[in-house]
């Protein structure tokens, strides 16, 4: 049976993990030497309403962005109370504000829509298990392999660093936040995420990175070609925590800090025209937005504004060493030219909680990205660079730049570059994002708080702002299979 242990308080002001415990057989775990605790972290997972919507009428769209906002509140903030061991029912209070909060967005929708009478059942929320084992006092365990990493990219599991030996001879070698004494007990960062277990030696993973989309299109009937725009790294300094396609209009609507290159004003209040108007990062006059969560160093620091500690992400922001945008073909055939304004997502910023279906985060370390990582960050040898890809979807319905979720209008194609029905290729936007993480250190990607900071959250978002010429130029390079810049 599960039992309350407690709660726990966090290391430089990150949220820590829920602590349940576990007792084996026995309630009184001193009548038998073999019945011990066995304390396991646990967080809150609520329904995504968000994900659920299809249909939001014009005049609907910005009580609804708030909804959606204060509904990521209201988890944080039940997060934090449980977290902190504040006591009674907070489960049934989340419940509670949810129903309020989705009934108003509902009735929003019913003025000139049908009523969504389903996200009246989303209210609820339940905890989860973690996988994150607790040592005696409270923190985070060292203990890999508590998780598979079977949904992975490839056909292998990454597998997690062995037990025991030489750890000089394992590429990274220290486990990021893991104390050389353990009287010293965890550095920073280990409570509320990313525990040990995140974590993997690159050397330990088998090659998986044959199939897209990290195999470009190749072949007589494909579309070969690149086109790549330019558009630094962010030097000027670029981030908000807001996020202008799922909660337009609403300050910190993202409760994360994003890293932006490409279109210089882009906020919660962007919109086609204001975007248009915008200047650019890009050397070839792409209006584009590019943007994705911050990487921090977990050293201790931490900044108390929105989208940083203010939302439980601490640390230094890592500034990437590069950032390539690459435009790809398809295996099927030629692409056609994105619409201006098509709004893409891909990986899924609560896939912890809601399971991996949409994630589409991917890890792994220079020299070596052969081996992709889905759930667990990378340890990279010395000398080379912690990377990020982002692989969006690269077919279109072909009528709209959004949807309700902002899924539903563009899709994957399979491995042979087939479209679903209805939909037609496009463009794939690349981008590998890479970073000098300094051997040992402990690093992890901007969350919602009770996502814990894991890697399978990790997601990038795009907005399509190019000049028609310039568009009209990336798919003429790619169906004719040159490389351009």
């Amino acid at each position: 049976m599960l039992v309350a242990a407690g709660a726990l308080l966090l290391a430089g002001g990150g949220l820590a993990a829920v602590a349940t415990t576990a007792l084996a057989g026995n309630s009184d775990p001193n009548t038998e030497a073999g019945h011990q605790h066995t304390a396991l972290a646990t967080t809150i997972s609520c329904p995504d309403v968000g994900d659920r919507l299809r249909q939001v009428p014009r005049s609907a769209r910005l009580q609804v962005s708030k909804g959606l906002a204060a509904l990521d509140r209201q988890v944080a903030t039940a997060y934090e109370q449980m977290s902190g061991g504040q006591g009674g029912d907070v489960l049934g209070r989340l419940k509670q504000q949810r129903s309020k909060t989705i009934g108003t967005m509902a009735g929003a929708i019913a003025r000139d829509a049908k009523r969504p009478t389903y996200l009246m059942a989303m209210s609820g929320c339940t905890t989860k298990p973690t996988g994150d084992k607790l040592s005696a006092d409270g923190q985070s365990g060292t203990q890999y392999g508590t998780r598979s990493t079977n949904d992975g990219w490839g056909q292998n599991p990454s597998q997690v660093p062995p037990q025991g030996g030489d750890p000089s001879q394992q590429g990274q070698g220290q486990i990021p936040g893991q104390s050389q004494d353990p009287n010293q007990g965890q550095s920073q960062g280990q409570q509320g995420g990313p525990s040990p277990d995140d974590f993997a030696d690159i050397n330990t993973v088998q090659p998986n990175a044959g199939d897209p989309p990290f195999a470009a299109p190749q072949g007589s009937g494909a579309s070969t070609g690149t086109f790549t725009s330019e558009c630094g790294r962010n030097e000027d300094g670029h981030f908000n925590s807001d996020n202008v396609i799922v909660t337009p209009g609403v300050s910190n609507g993202a409760h994360h800090t994003h890293d932006y290159v490409g279109n210089k004003t882009t906020d919660a209040f962007s919109n086609d025209q204001s975007l248009a108007a915008s200047d650019t990062t890009c050397t070839n006059g792409d209006l584009s937005t590019y943007y994705w969560p911050v990487l921090r160093k977990l050293d201790g620091t931490s900044e108390h504004k929105p989208g940083a500690g203010h939302d439980g992400n601490n640390g230094s922001v890592l500034t990437p060493a590069s950032v390539t945008l690459q435009y790809r073909g398809s295996q099927a055939g030629a692409v056609r030219a994105m619409p201006r304004g098509l709004r893409i997502i891909t990986g899924d910023a609560k896939a912890f909680t809601n399971g991996t279906a949409n994630a589409n985060a991917s890890w792994s370390c220079t020299g070596f990205e052969n081996r992709q990582l889905k759930d667990k960050y990378p340890l990279c040898p010395q000398g080379s660079q912690v990377v990020r890809t982002f692989a969006f979807q690269n077919c279109w319905d072909g009528q709209n730049t959004d949807s309700a979720n902002h899924r539903t209008h563009v899709a994957f194609s399979d491995r042979n570059g087939q479209c679903p029905q209805g939909f037609t290729a496009i463009p794939q936007l690349v981008e590998r994002l890479t970073y000098d993480v300094p051997q040992g250190d402990s690093f992890a990607v901007d969350s919602f708080p009770e996502q814990l900071h894991k890697p399978v959250t990790d997601h990038g978002d795009f907005i399509d702002v190019m000049p028609d010429d310039l568009m009209n130029k990336a798919v003429d390079c790619i169906n004719r299979g040159q490389k351009c810049t």
